[in-house]
């Protein structure tokens, strides 16, 4: 698992270098399009973007739970059973205890976000609760404190507010290009390659995070199973999870990947774009793992 983590790490650094080389590819084609010389576009973008990314560090966590609708347990008398195994997860693994969060949803599911440990917020549904015995809900919240603990709460806030600024930077030079003024120096070729780009980058930053947000679920997996020494709970309470099959009552696709299981109702086409790889691979990962404990 550590070497999993390490790797993790270094992968997170080329993934923000390539999200940065996108934003900086696309503002240097504004600036081949749009521009009249010099460089104002390409440094407004980045510039821009950075501090984007800045406010989006510090205030995603927040705003998650708020979207959510989480009414936050402040101590063990409010909900005994939570905050009892958040607590005792958090002894085990010397992880500063989070922020409990309740959130009144029939459907179970649970969710970790947060800037980094000592800055964290966990939350769980109604529906979680009802449905879950004891280990199996331990085996869920040992996997949203492995997001904490791999520092994934961080990452996701992060590549989410690339992701999002990405397409805000494609969809407003779009516009210019079909609603504003256009000066191309007279290279049609820039024009079309730039349109293009602009389209493509946006697909291409979505595919990106769809496949951080996968492995890393992977990886929470391990990590919950390691914890507790128990990775059939953990199999048992996704298997659950599955089987119960229906959405959220508030659905957002901004957040859907913070979940442990999706929390959006999936097409065809939306299970090409999926945040979470399939429940029953996670499944077989962690029966894989039960036969060597």
């Amino acid at each position: 698992m550590y070497s999993a983590i390490a790797k993790n790490k270094r992968n997170t650094v080329f993934i923000m270098i390539l999200f940065f080389v996108i934003i900086a590819g696309l503002g240097w084609l504004a600036n081949a399009v749009y521009g009249r010389g010099g460089y104002g576009i390409l440094i407004a973008t980045v510039v821009i973007t950075a501090l984007y990314v800045i406010i989006q560090y510090y205030a995603a966590g927040r705003q998650a739970i708020s979207m959510s609708g989480g009414i936050r347990v402040n101590s063990q008398s409010d909900h005994p059973r939570l905050w009892r195994i958040v607590e005792n997860l958090s002894i085990t693994t010397g992880t500063p205890m989070p922020e409990v969060y309740i959130i009144n949803d029939p459907a179970p599911n649970a969710f970790a976000t947060g800037r980094d440990p000592k800055h964290a917020i966990v939350a769980a549904t109604t529906g979680l609760l009802d449905i879950m015995d004891d280990s199996e809900l331990e085996g869920v919240m040992a996997h949203e404190i492995g997001h904490v603990r791999n520092y994934d709460i961080r990452v996701s806030m992060v590549v989410f507010g690339l992701v999002v600024a990405i397409g805000f930077i494609s969809d407003m030079f779009l516009r210019m290009a079909f609603f504003g003024r256009n000066n191309n120096n007279g290279n049609p070729v820039v024009m079309v390659f730039g349109l293009v780009a602009m389209i493509v980058a946006p697909l291409i930053a979505t595919v990106v995070q769809l496949a951080i947000s996968r492995q890393r679920e992977y990886l929470a997996d391990a990590t919950s199973a390691l914890t507790t020494r128990h990775p059939d709970a953990l199999a048992s309470a996704l298997a659950k999870l599955g089987e119960y099959g229906r959405p959220m009552q508030k659905q957002n696709s901004s957040m859907a990947h913070l979940w442990i299981s999706d929390p959006l109702k999936k097409g065809a086409m939306g299970k090409l774009f999926a945040t979470h790889p399939p429940i029953a691979d996670r499944i077989e990962r962690l029966t894989a793992m039960g036969s060597k404990f």
